[in-house]
């Protein structure tokens, strides 16, 4: 028997989709869908690389605010330090002008002698009594007057060059005093001194000391 060759031309149009024909275009969308997958991954990363690089940005920008408001703080800080000092010196230094030396004034030592007996118990002096010792003794004698006191002697004690005892007219004790404080402020002293040991009754005492500023002793 002879056989016929027949060639059958077939078109697309006669693959249809449940037949093995439709492998192609199934193939073709796969890659297809793989291939936009790939795609929005890539985008994904870019916006996260350039989300991170803004806020790394953002980041250094505000480390460097706060940087340069530190360093404004600290010399804000150190300027009103150095305001503070220079008012502080300021201030010293006009007090140093103001307060007198030992509480010492020239008026102390300028045309005032003593009338009342006073003994130099040094024997190195001779008795010889310096012109500023006899100015302050007389200045204290006025002092005491002034408050109504009656000073009837003073004593330079033996070993003291600078400082003297007074003794009142009316008490048996004395008040130790030193011409390096004012006699004014010394005077003022003593006569609170005694008005307060008559307030709580004495009126005998050894020696009343005031010679050392805001202090005052007694025995």
């Amino acid at each position: 028997m002879g056989h016929k060759n027949e060639h059958i031309q077939m078109k697309d149009s006669d693959f249809d989709n449940s037949g093995k024909g439709n492998r192609p275009e199934l193939a073709r969308r796969r890659m297809h869908r793989k291939s936009t997958i790939v795609s929005g991954r890539t985008i994904g990363e870019k916006r996260e690389r350039l989300e991170t690089k803004n806020e790394r940005a953002a980041a250094r920008k505000k480390d460097k605010k706060k940087k340069t408001m530190r360093v404004s703080f600290t010399v804000i800080g150190f300027a009103i330090l150095a305001v503070i000092l220079v008012i502080l010196c300021f201030n010293f230094i006009n007090s140093q002008k103001n307060e007198p030396i030992n509480e010492v004034t020239i008026e102390d030592y300028t045309d005032y002698q003593p009338t009342v007996e006073v003994l130099d118990e040094n024997a190195s002096t001779g008795g010889k009594i310096t012109n500023r010792m006899n100015s302050y003794i007389g200045q204290a004698e006025a002092d005491f007057r002034a408050l109504g006191y009656n000073p009837t002697k003073v004593i330079i004690p033996n070993g003291f060059i600078r400082m003297v005892y007074f003794y009142l007219e009316g008490f048996n004790g004395y008040i130790k005093m030193t011409i390096d404080r004012g006699s004014a402020v010394s005077v003022e002293d003593a006569d609170r001194l005694i008005r307060y040991l008559a307030s709580q009754e004495v009126t005998d005492f050894e020696y009343l000391d005031v010679r050392t500023p805001g202090k005052a002793y007694w025995k």
